[in-house]
């Protein structure tokens, strides 16, 4: 673990102050006393020396650069941010996939209802006068609910 002189040290680098211009004299103490701090400080020159090896010159490259497609840099930015926001609403939403589901569930539900309303309803026979007026039966024993159905009927369609 890198101890708080060092790290104040590098921000003060990375800030653009530089380690060996500005570096202060009890960075330096503290280095020569904790080799663990001095481990990882020479790794990380070691490891800004590489990175400098593999920057990019264009006057010392021999070919020319290759160059993305076009809408390259776009489609990899709709990647990052489909990325983000899979990662905030995964926590809310169950996606897409589950959405169908319900929604094909829904729509059997609907279908089954649909289904069992409309045997229920001839069942029952038509409700409108003629069919009422069609079913009555003068002659034949009835219930006295056919009569006042037959009754409203003829009452709702006198004309006079």
């Amino acid at each position: 673990m890198i101890h708080d002189i060092v790290i104040d040290e590098l921000e003060r680098h990375l800030s653009g102050g530089g380690i060996s211009k500005n570096a202060s004299k009890a960075f330096y103490a503290h280095l020569d006393e904790c080799a663990e701090c001095r481990t990882e400080v020479t790794q990380m020159e070691e490891l800004s020396v590489v990175l400098r090896d593999l920057r990019f010159d264009p006057e010392t490259a021999g070919e020319p650069v290759a160059e993305p497609s076009l809408g390259f840099y776009n489609r990899v930015r709709h990647q990052i941010v489909d990325s983000k926001q899979h990662e905030i609403w995964g926590l809310f939403s169950p996606g897409a996939a589950f959405f169908r589901r319900v929604a094909f569930a829904s729509l059997l539900l609907l279908a089954g209802l649909g289904s069992y309303l409309v045997t229920r309803e001839s069942s029952f026979g038509g409700t409108d006068a003629a069919s009422i007026m069609a079913q009555h039966d003068p002659v034949s024993a009835h219930s006295d609910s056919a009569d006042r159905d037959r009754i409203l009927v003829t009452l709702a369609t006198w004309h006079e």
